[in-house]
């Protein structure tokens, strides 16, 4: 059940984001736009509310509902940056805004990772603390290993893309040469 409210849940949030960029920049209702986007964090209430409910029955905690509490941490963390990122390309394709830039190498390229990392870290920080509220919810250890286990999982993880993120400030990506004709 968790896991297909995760999918619904996903779905909804770029349908919000969909509305609303279409919208600000297809029907020019910005206001209209700004109601849908400031609705996506909704979504995120209702998945955590289905998820308290659905582990107030009594079941054992599995991967799914660990997996909601990472949404819902990954969509705080990433999601401000996620709509920023559609609404540069809606707003060049609909509504003769600059062209998105890449940041492909270089200083800016090292930043644009560190700040992943750290939007990765809010994430795991809002996710972790969603699973620990989990845990205490259901106050059985046996019940809520899988839990514990995703802390541990995602911890390790967080390590990892701090090793990546942060060596392109030591190593930055060089820019890559054009082929001359």
């Amino acid at each position: 059940m968790i896991g297909w409210m995760i999918v619904v849940c996903e779905i909804a949030f770029w349908v919000f984001v969909l509305a609303g960029l279409i919208s600000r920049y297809v029907l020019k209702r910005k206001k209209l736009g700004s109601i849908f986007l400031l609705a996506t964090p909704v979504v995120d209430l209702v998945l955590l509310a289905v998820t308290i409910i659905h582990l107030n029955t009594g079941i054992a905690a599995d991967f799914t509902h660990s997996l909601a509490a990472v949404y819902i941490g990954v969509t705080i963390g990433f999601g401000k940056r996620m709509i920023k990122w559609a609404d540069e390309r809606f707003a060049y394709r609909f509504a003769n805004g600059q062209k998105p830039k890449k940041v492909k190498h270089g200083r800016a390229h090292a930043r644009h990772e560190r700040e992943g990392w750290l939007r990765h870290l809010l994430s795991w920080g809002i996710g972790c603390l969603l699973l620990g509220l989990m845990i205490l919810l259901i106050g059985d250890p046996a019940r809520t290993e899988e839990l514990t286990r995703t802390i541990y999982l995602w911890s390790i993880v967080l390590a990892a893309d701090f090793v990546i993120s942060f060596s392109y400030t030591i190593w930055p990506k060089k820019e890559k040469k054009q082929a001359s004709l």
